[in-house]
């Protein structure tokens, strides 16, 4: 329904993505995708690229005067670095002669815990650069301008989507679902670390710290959460149409995601039946499914569909493979051991992480959203939308 694809290596002359399942009429605020770019730059830990980089997606087709037309949406996002690399990153048989930059010697000496030699194998590289160009995280500023679109459509639902760090290595904020959508909602854009509590911020700085002064990394963990979802999306008939399953793979794919939760997630494995599932009890709030939850701990998904509650999904990521002081590897080019090839990267990026998740998840909902509400026009997606939840409300009337 809503599909996109990607194309570019993290140091090539572009990013691009073909968007295709739009509906027209979606006026498209640029600005807007602009800004969700730049919140995926930010975030302390991060490293010397995003000083370099100012993301900006161009549009190329699937718009006119603003407003989306039905067709595939094209998408370029320039890469200003593309000047020191035209040399070593070139497309052609042979350098063009006014091509700039180093002419950097092949890498053959792959990184513990990145794509490097499992590509290299997969694909028979001798240069792993071939490899990390395109496995960067580089390329989910594509899938954040895909998703800062998806949000908009999403937004003329109803439904928001926010996200906030509760873990950066052994500092935690605890329990996330004591944080309520109003509390991050209302946090600071500049906040560094994009946590809702300022002293585990500080903490998780201190962890950041200590780890760029060992030449080391730190991972950590995030929460998406998106507000006024409508029911009924995804479903319980097919294994592939589960919208956790959908929601899980989206996030999974996320470089150095290695965990995904729904609500409690993995600390449902040890709490009694009893108080992890939500109760269900009248409600008196006007709500499209009118009854109260005093919990949350589902997520707000049940056997794979939106029940109407905030949807809640954490994402864990692994510290950064690129180490200052490099894991010992083997060179691929003579098979003796040698330090791991060390790039320009970050010490932490669980912030930035977390914008790309809320575009993933923006970009699932509304995939499910055109799914159960139909339309190839945003007029006939709002429409179908307000005759669910019309239909829907009037049977939860008491």
């Amino acid at each position: 329904m809503l599909r996109f694809l990607t194309a570019g290596e993290s140091h090539g002359q572009a990013l691009v993505t073909i968007v295709e399942g739009v509906p027209a009429g979606l006026a498209i605020d640029f600005d807007a995708v602009t800004r969700e770019l730049r919140r995926r730059q930010g975030g302390y830990g991060r490293g010397r690229r995003m000083a370099i980089e100012s993301d900006r997606a161009e549009p190329l087709s699937g718009i006119r005067h603003g407003v989306s037309t039905g067709a595939p949406i094209a998408l370029v996002i320039p890469n200003k670095d593309w000047e020191n690399w035209q040399r070593t990153m070139y497309v052609e048989a042979e350098a063009p002669a006014a091509a700039s930059g180093a002419d950097r010697p092949a890498v053959t000496r792959p990184r513990p815990g990145h794509a490097d030699l499992a590509g290299a194998v997969k694909y028979e590289h001798d240069d792993i650069r071939n490899v990390l160009e395109r496995a960067s995280a580089r390329e989910t500023a594509a899938r954040v301008a895909v998703g800062a679109i998806a949000r908009q459509m999403l937004r003329q639902l109803g439904t928001d989507i926010v996200s906030h760090v509760f873990t950066i290595g052994s500092a935690s904020l605890g329990d996330p679902l004591t944080v309520t959508y109003e509390a991050i909602r209302g946090m600071a854009a500049d906040s560094p670390l994009h946590c809702v509590d300022a002293a585990t911020e500080q903490r998780m700085i201190a962890e950041i710290d200590r780890a760029r002064d060992a030449g080391d990394t730190m991972g950590g963990a995030f929460e998406v959460v998106a507000h006024d979802v409508p029911p009924g999306l995804g479903s319980y008939v097919q294994w592939d149409r589960k919208l956790d399953g959908r929601l899980a793979q989206a996030l999974m794919s996320i470089p150095a995601i290695k965990a995904v939760g729904i609500g409690r997630g993995p600390a449902v494995a040890s709490i009694p039946g009893s108080k992890v599932h939500d109760e269900i009890l009248p409600g008196s709030a006007p709500r499209v499914v009118g009854v109260a939850r005093p919990t949350n701990n589902a997520g707000g998904l049940e056997g794979g569909v939106t029940n109407g509650e905030d949807l809640r999904i954490s994402g864990y990521m692994k510290p950064i493979a690129t180490l200052m002081k490099p894991l010992r590897s083997v060179d691929l080019a003579t098979m003796e051991v040698s330090p791991a090839a060390v790039e320009r990267s970050d010490v932490c990026a669980v912030p930035a992480a977390a914008v790309v998740a809320e575009a993933m998840v923006a970009i699932v909902l509304a995939d499910a959203a055109i799914e159960k509400f139909g339309g190839d026009t945003m007029r006939e997606l709002a429409g179908g939308w307000k005759a669910f939840a019309d239909r829907t409300s009037a049977r939860f009337r008491r």
